[in-house]
């Protein structure tokens, strides 16, 4: 059977653990490698070489770009320094894309020394420059509206570019603010795309999310019960039924073929990441469709529960994931949905109660944190942000889950994914390509 070799002060706060960890000894876990069949799942054995991964990448895949969404409050953070200095030793990216929302020119500027020790041919995005402003109004004048500034918008801008300015065959994705980030992650999460033996159009990342307490709240707590609850609805199996292949579908690690950047829709908001995932079997078959776990364990900046700020935190991602999953259920059934909102709430919060056992003893027998009244209120308030989204729903039932793709965009307004390109060319005060 594999092991897997796990630093026993991130597993246990036993003292015989950490005596082991203080001897410098490796505690072995048993191996998860149980495969459901909806899709493949990758899984973390014993303690592989990364270092083989990376040598099989450099001499085997062909270019591949990263894109790292960024916002101009990450900067200055010691988090983005460490990921940097993780990707300077990084061959197999080719192409660094990173998109820049909420910078004034000074900030602009200051990411671009940032960012300028990186060996991979690097450009930056500019959103909240004058030329790409003008872009994203062109884009809402056309009737392809990109949405609000957030991750989404700031991504779909970034798939623009890598499809219009790099020859990159495949694209992968991840966040600024992963506290334990390894370039190990980058590497299992391109491995299954980039190798010419494995051939998937699709991989997702997942890992374990804890510290001295379960992390992953809105996983755990909103998208699994609710999911749970919506599976007798018609239309349910072909639009949402997908999204239970996957351990943890709003991670920010994926990699995908380039296929797939320019035909793929998702929303602009905290939705992002579930309206990717329930797209893209749309797609792609299940067998090209992969999840690999990338890390031990990992750790990232968290959002507040603003339990009284609708438009803040949790609260907001709550909403905008619920709306996320009923206008993709929608958008794939043949008659108008109708929804029994107390039904739905009265359902979702009996799941979510229910698993909160599981999830108790889960943490019990691993010497975790567990906060019953903690875990009730999160509970209590996204059944408040699953209300509202259905009210929001009921408004515009007929709102697409997600903002089109490349190849519609190019379709109806040619030459925009050139026009970024272009303002990023000139927005860094370059000539020729970055």
């Amino acid at each position: 059977m594999g092991h897997r070799f796990c630093s026993p002060i991130e597993n246990s706060n036993s003292t015989d653990l950490l005596n082991a960890k203080q001897l410098g000894r490796l505690v072995p876990i048993m191996s998860d490698f149980y495969q459901h069949g909806g899709i493949a799942t990758l899984h973390h054995l014993g303690n592989p070489d990364y270092i083989q991964l990376e040598k099989e990448l450099n001499a085997r895949s062909p270019a591949i770009a990263l894109v790292l969404p960024c916002h101009a409050r990450d900067l200055d953070s010691p988090v983005l320094a460490a990921i940097l200095e993780e990707l300077i030793q990084t061959r197999f990216i080719r192409h660094v894309i990173v998109g820049l929302d909420g910078a004034d020119e000074t900030q602009y500027h200051f990411a671009r020394s940032l960012f300028q020790n990186l060996p991979q041919e690097t450009a930056i995005l500019w959103n909240d420059g004058p030329r790409m402003s003008a872009i994203i109004t062109q884009l809402n004048d056309a009737g392809m509206d990109p949405g609000a500034r957030g991750k989404g918008r700031n991504m779909r801008l970034c798939f623009g570019y890598a499809l219009s300015a790099t020859d990159a065959p495949f694209v992968a994705v991840h966040d600024c603010d992963i506290v334990n980030y390894r370039r190990e992650m980058l590497a299992r999460l391109c491995f299954p795309v980039a190798h010419p033996e494995m051939a998937f159009e699709v991989s997702k990342g997942f890992s374990a999310r804890f510290s001295d307490r379960l992390n992953g709240r809105v996983m755990r707590l909103l998208i699994s019960p609710l999911l749970r609850a919506m599976e007798d609805w018609d239309g349910f199996p072909s639009t949402l039924g997908s999204l239970q292949n996957f351990r943890y579908p709003i991670s920010g690690e994926v990699c995908l073929h380039r296929r797939v950047v320019r035909e793929i829709r998702f929303p602009s908001d905290w939705g992002v990441e579930t309206g990717m995932m329930a797209d893209v079997f749309r797609l792609c078959a299940p067998h090209r469709v992969c999840q690999v776990d990338i890390a031990e364990t990992y750790d990232h900046k968290h959002q507040d529960l603003s339990e009284k700020d609708p438009l803040g935190g949790l609260n907001k991602m709550a909403c905008d994931v619920t709306l996320c999953l009923l206008r993709t259920i929608s958008a794939g059934s043949t008659i108008p949905v109708s929804i029994d909102a107390q039904k739905l709430v009265t359902n979702y919060l009996r799941v979510a109660r229910e698993m909160m056992r599981f999830y108790a003893a889960d943490a019990r027998i691993n010497l975790l944190q567990y906060d019953y009244a903690l875990e009730d209120q999160t509970a209590t308030m996204f059944a408040s942000a699953i209300d509202r989204a259905i009210s929001i729903f009921s408004n515009t039932p007929y709102q697409p889950p997600g903002a089109p793709g490349w190849s519609e965009i190019e379709e109806r307004l040619s030459g925009t994914a050139s026009a970024i390109a272009e303002a990023v060319r000139l927005d860094a005060g370059q000539v020729g390509r970055i």
